[in-house]
């Protein structure tokens, strides 16, 4: 409603700055700074410089990305569902009988001590506090069953009765790798970096920043449950950093009475007290516009207030969740206490998709500090519980799609920081693993039915086709047509290990 009109403060800002660059040998102001900075003669050179061309010449043939996709995508949509705390491999998508058999042996008594000389044990870790998590010798059975399931006969634990049923649509890729063994490798799954390297952009802010908008009145990079704690990176984990904060992911709550926390405008405002607030704000916007053409800021913060009154209006009506049929409600848990928090977030996830929101991201198993997932103790108690909260609605996500015809154009992510030892830390619980996980991913491109790569017998080691996160990030931005690499900033050199490579085996 306000960006069309000329007078929005965005309009003014674009306009100021057509009006700033008429002149294309005009001195700008940070260039006046520059040379006053070099003394009198640096004047007279950069003067002479802007003269002759050589000045603009030298200026990177750059431009920021244009919202259309590099080439043809496979999917339109992103829903990224992270475990928070590493879930255990071994007691979800990666079975190991061979625990189960040499329980209670050291691992240097079974056929499989080599994973103590691995050359992987120390090459890929970047360790916090050295020695704080360490090799348990003492190998750890299976705390649940497994069996086969679907028509592709792949084999997960008994805590996923429901996603069991949809195995066909999923590829298990169990040969990931990270080098951060503390839950810092939260915010480096979504970077790529590891967390003593600073904040980079996440995932979702990359294809924010590629792809923008498929709707303008909702927020294209959405994050419901919990973040992440402070100490692993917390709202960095879905922040854009550099890109600026128009790319960061806009928190939304999956209840009905208050689905903007951060944004309401509260129970006792008018809407139509709340249209003359942001008019107001438009007119203060404008004039500040036209005077700071050029601050990224500004900009920035005009373009959140002109979203925000736009989600005002339309983000309640996503969560209206009585919209949808009692099967629906019931196919998502949304009649059960233990399923029915997950189960709004993954409903709402398919609601926003249906709306074009590019990449929602939900956390599950935030309490505070490491992550619910994180089984040092009690392992079996809490995996099975955690397990029950998500494995319906998860699964609903997966057949609701399906049944929409969405799921060829929606790509769904199931991640984890990293997996847990094969060895037993204290009575009955493992310790953090960066050395061999798993991920998942089923819908948009994605061939279904398969597993892709390996660890080693005991779930010590990915060993076949290894996978650095940044994998899963070339995985997702290939599938939406983007090639990271033409994503580059100025001034901001990106490292080989960030851009990662499609996993091509398991793109249909």
């Amino acid at each position: 409603m306000l960006q069309g009109l000329p007078g929005t403060p965005r309009a003014a800002a674009e306009a100021g700055r057509r009006t700033r660059h008429k002149n294309p040998t005009a001195v700008t102001r940070r260039t006046f700074l520059a040379d006053t900075g070099m003394g009198f003669a640096g004047l007279a050179l950069g003067s002479l410089l802007a003269q002759d061309g050589v000045l603009r010449a030298q200026e990177p043939a750059w431009s920021p990305p244009d919202g259309r996709p590099h080439f043809a995508p496979r999917a339109k949509s992103v829903i990224w569902l992270f475990m928070i705390g590493g879930a255990s491999q071994m007691e979800t998508f990666d079975p190991k009988p061979e625990l189960n058999r040499w329980a209670g042996k050291t691992i240097a008594e079974t056929p499989y001590a080599a994973a103590l000389d691995s050359p992987y044990l120390k090459k890929n870790l970047r360790e916090f506090i050295e020695g704080l998590h360490k090799v348990h010798p003492s190998v750890f059975p299976m705390q649940v069953g497994y069996s086969k399931r679907g028509e592709s006969g792949i084999e997960i634990s008994d805590w996923w009765p429901h996603l069991g049923e949809c195995v066909d649509e999923i590829a298990f890729v169990r040969s990931m790798w990270t080098t951060d063994n503390d839950h810092g490798a939260q915010l480096q799954f979504h970077t790529g970096r590891h967390a003593l390297e600073g904040f980079f952009p996440t995932i979702g802010a990359w294809v924010h920043y590629g792809l923008g908008s498929l709707n303008e009145n909702l927020p294209q990079f959405v994050v419901m449950g919990t973040p992440l704690a402070d100490c692993c990176g917390g709202t960095e984990a879905h922040g854009a950093d550099y890109l600026g904060p128009q790319h960061a992911g806009v928190q939304l709550k999956a209840d009905p009475n208050d689905p903007l926390p951060f944004a309401s405008p509260g129970p006792d405002v008018y809407r139509e007290e709340q249209l003359a607030e942001f008019e107001l704000l438009s007119t203060l916007g404008s004039l500040a516009g036209v005077q700071y053409a050029d601050d990224p800021a500004l900009a920035a913060r005009i373009k959140s207030y002109e979203l925000a009154y736009r989600m005002q209006m339309a983000v309640p009506e996503v969560f209206r969740f009585d919209q949808e049929t009692a099967a629906t409600q019931a196919l998502y848990g949304l009649d059960n206490p233990t399923t029915a928090e997950f189960g709004r977030q993954c409903l709402a996830a398919r609601r926003l998709v249906e709306r074009g929101v590019r990449f929602i991201q939900i956390y599950h198993g935030s309490n505070g500090g490491a992550g619910s997932w994180d089984a040092h103790g009690g392992l079996k108690a809490g995996h099975s519980a955690l397990c029950a909260q998500v494995d319906q609605p998860i699964a609903a996500l997966l057949k609701d799609l399906k049944a929409r015809g969405l799921l060829d154009e929606t790509l769904v992510v199931w991640a984890t920081e990293f997996g847990r030892t094969p060895g037993a830390q204290g009575a009955d619980g493992r310790d953090h693993h960066p050395y061999g996980f798993t991920v998942w991913l089923a819908g948009g491109g994605i061939k279904g039915g398969m597993v892709h790569g390996a660890t080693d017998e005991l779930g010590f080691h990915a060993v076949e086709d290894r996978h650095y996160v940044t994998d899963i990030h070339a995985t997702v931005m290939y599938l939406l047509g983007l090639d990271a690499r033409r994503l580059e900033i100025p001034g901001r050199k990106r490292l080989e290990i960030d851009y990662g490579q499609p996993i091509r085996q398991i793109i249909a």
